[in-house]
């Protein structure tokens, strides 16, 4: 049976980050999900989901309005491959532009964690997608600290 393989996301990637994560950041801890299992863990992570997109545009107007120095501002989306395979990642946000409808404005960034599934893609590659694909925020503290993480915290305890 296929495994579909995704960052479970314990942490922000501390590696390849900018600004540069603190030492005291915690770390991306990866894990995979067999195929059978994947709907169990959608409906698992669905309420810290709906709580990180609840909570999104108020993280997204504290990034707009500058962030203070060395805090970094993530968001957590899943790449697909062409052989429908996909990661859940980090994307280390670097601009917000307006979209064509309301509601759907463009996240870009680079792609903070290391991949290990998909082959379309690569670390520290540029992406933008739309927002209706977001799936978690963190704002990574110059200090060690985080906000958000959302559905990387719950996944800290879950056990499929």
């Amino acid at each position: 049976m296929r495994l579909c393989l995704l960052m479970l996301l314990l942490a922000v990637p501390a590696a390849f980050a900018t600004p540069p994560l603190a030492a005291s950041a915690p770390q991306d801890t990866p894990g995979s999900v067999h195929a059978d299992k994947v709907a169990a863990f959608e409906r698992a992570i669905a309420p810290y989901v709906a709580k990180a997109r609840a909570t999104y545009p108020a993280a997204k107007k504290r990034y707009l309005a500058g962030l203070p120095r060395g805090d970094g501002f993530y968001v957590t989306t899943r790449l697909h491959d062409k052989d429908g395979k996909w990661e859940q990642v980090f994307i280390s946000v670097s601009r917000i532009a307006e979209g064509k409808t309301k509601g759907d404005d463009k996240i870009t960034g680079t792609i903070a964690s290391k991949l290990t599934l998909v082959k379309d893609f690569a670390r520290n590659q540029p992406y933008t997608f739309p927002e209706s694909e977001l799936m978690d925020w963190t704002i990574a503290k110059h200090d060690g600290r985080e906000e958000g993480n959302f559905v990387g915290k719950f996944l800290e305890t879950y056990r499929p």
